[in-house]
Order: structure tokens, then sequence, then C-alpha cells
């Protein structure tokens, strides 16, 4: 009869830095759900999108919050699909990890298109599918080399697009106040809660912002599938989960807040929101720095990095 003898996986490396894993915390879910995704919210809600906002925040504050502390506890590359298995068994913990894994290997396609998409506004003359393909061919050399590359990657990304969030944020407050020379400020006017500007679509409209608030906040939980290749991760993931509050409050909420004020829903402007708003602020080349800036979200995060999002465990590894 021939024996056969499970083996164990290999030893992770362990190389991640905690400042790569903060960054990755903090980068991870400014993608395409915010700088494009954000306009189709406020047009489902108006203004009103901000409560959407605040439900859905609600609830990944207290997801992460959990899923911290279990990763911290037990750092695992499978991160929640082996929590799963643990407590509700194999088969369970499979289909979750298998799950989390033909997403993104779903959105890596789409998303690495729409990144192709708004480059090809300002390279019409590249074809959209060679660019779509040197994306993922690029990303796909990244996740096969050390894990030290792909962190650096992520972390230099992740600080572009918070650096882009946070001068946006400096401009919309400038804009809002009236400290721009020569750009009126647009006040509160699109607040309108008396005549029902502030929620044109009542409670349906906020329950289909949600839709697209979920999407927006997708990409959180690569933290605790970061946590087994951290240095120190009870340390790692305890600093790169407490970002997670006051990331929601200052880059959801704030830009939000600033985007429903200054463009009106049914604008044009809401199928591009920040580059909207940068023009009304008198920003000449905004449309295309913030194009940029949405390029380099799209192709971020965890969502273009395919190879190492396979739970470890989710198959069975036997030798003899």
């Amino acid at each position: 009869m021939e024996q056969q003898t499970m083996t164990s996986a290999p030893a992770l490396g362990a190389a991640l830095k905690p400042r790569q894993l903060t960054m990755m915390g903090l980068g991870s879910a400014i993608g395409a759900g915010l700088f494009i995704g954000s306009g189709a919210g406020i047009q489902a809600a108006g203004p009103a999108v901000l409560i959407s906002y605040l439900v859905a925040g609600t609830l990944i504050i207290l997801v992460m919050w959990a899923l911290g502390e279990m990763a911290a506890a037990n750092p695992d590359s499978g991160a929640f699909s082996v929590y799963t298995a643990r407590a509700f068994g194999p088969v369970a913990g499979a289909t979750v990890g298998w799950l989390w894994w033909l997403q993104l290997v779903v959105v890596i396609a789409a998303e690495a298109l729409g990144a192709a998409g708004l480059l090809s506004t300002i390279f019409p003359e590249l074809p959209v599918w060679l660019m779509a393909f040197v994306f993922i061919a690029v990303l796909t050399a990244v996740n096969l080399t050390r894990v030290k590359n792909f962190g650096e990657f992520e972390f230099w990304f992740a600080l572009l697009k918070v650096a882009a969030i946070v001068g946006f944020l400096l401009i919309g407050v400038a804009l809002l106040f009236g400290w721009l020379p020569g750009v009126p400020s647009p006040g509160l006017a699109n607040f309108n809660f008396t005549g029902g500007g502030f929620a044109p679509h009542g409670f349906a409209g906020i329950a289909t912002a949600l839709f697209v608030v979920a999407f927006a906040f997708g990409g959180t939980e690569i933290v605790s599938v970061a946590a087994a290749e951290t240095q120190d991760p009870a340390r790692s993931v305890g600093m790169a989960v407490r970002t997670v509050l006051w990331r929601i409050l200052v880059f959801y909420i704030g830009a939000i807040f600033i985007i429903a004020a200054v463009v009106p829903v049914g604008s044009a402007g809401l199928k591009s929101p920040f580059a909207a708003v940068l023009d009304a602020a008198g920003m000449p080349g905004a449309a295309t720095a913030i194009t940029f800036v949405a390029v380099a979200a799209l192709l971020s995060g965890p969502q273009c990095q395919p190879l190492r999002s396979l739970p470890d465990g989710v198959l069975p590894r036997r030798a003899g």
C-alpha cells in the first residue's frame, strides 16, 4: 500500500516591512471605486451618498478590527480562508478562498482594460489591447519576483494615491471656503435639505449607492493576507488596521463631501468627479493629471496582484 504523507508548506520570507504594510493599508482601497465610482454613487443618491459611505464604512471598520485581531494572533497567507476553515471546516474555507481568488482574477482583466481605456484618452494612437497586455505582463513580472519587491511597488503606488487625495482635499477645502483667488465658492447649495436636493431619490437611492460604495471599499482585506509576510505581524497589522477609521473619515467622507458640494447631481462632470472639482477650482491640466493618478490606482492594490492571492492551504500538498 502506498503511503501518503502531508508535506508542510514552505516557510514565508517575512520580507514585508511595517511601512510597506501600513501604506498598503492606506492605499489598498483607494482605487477606481473612489476616483471614478464615486460619481456613480452621487448620481444615484445625491449628496445623501454620504450616508451610504458611513453605513458601509462602519461595517468595514468592524470587519477589519475583527480580521486584524485574527491576523495578528494567527498570521497566515490564507488569511480569512484559513480562519473560515478552522471555524466551519475545510469545505467552507476552500470555498471562501477560491471565491476571493476568482473575483480577483475577473477584476484584474476589468481594471487592466479600464486603465488602458483611461490612457487611450491621452494617447489615442496606442491600442487599448496592447496597453492592457503590457500592464498584465509587468504586474505578473512583479509578482514573480521577491515579496519585498512587491511591497516596495505597492508602497510607492499607494503613496502616489494618498498624496493625490491629500492634495485634492486641500484644494477642495480652499475652494469651498473661497480661498482661491478669482474663483467663487460654490458653498453648500447642493445640500438642500428642505427642497429634497440632499436625497433626490430618497431611501432607494441611498440603498442603490451602497452597491457602488461596497465596491469602493474592496481591497482593504489585503492587510490580513500580507500579514504572514511581515517581520512583526502583530505590530504591523495593528498599525495598518488602526488607519482604517481615519482613512475612511478623511479620504472617503472628506472627498465625497467636497465632490457632492461642488458637482451637482445630473452634471456630466460626475463621469470624472475629481477632474470636475479641479476644473471648477481653475486648475489647468487637472483632467490629465487625475487620469494618470486613476490609472495608478487601477494598477495598484490587490486587484492587480493575483499570483499571491491564492490562499495557502486551499490546495492539499502531498508527497510519496
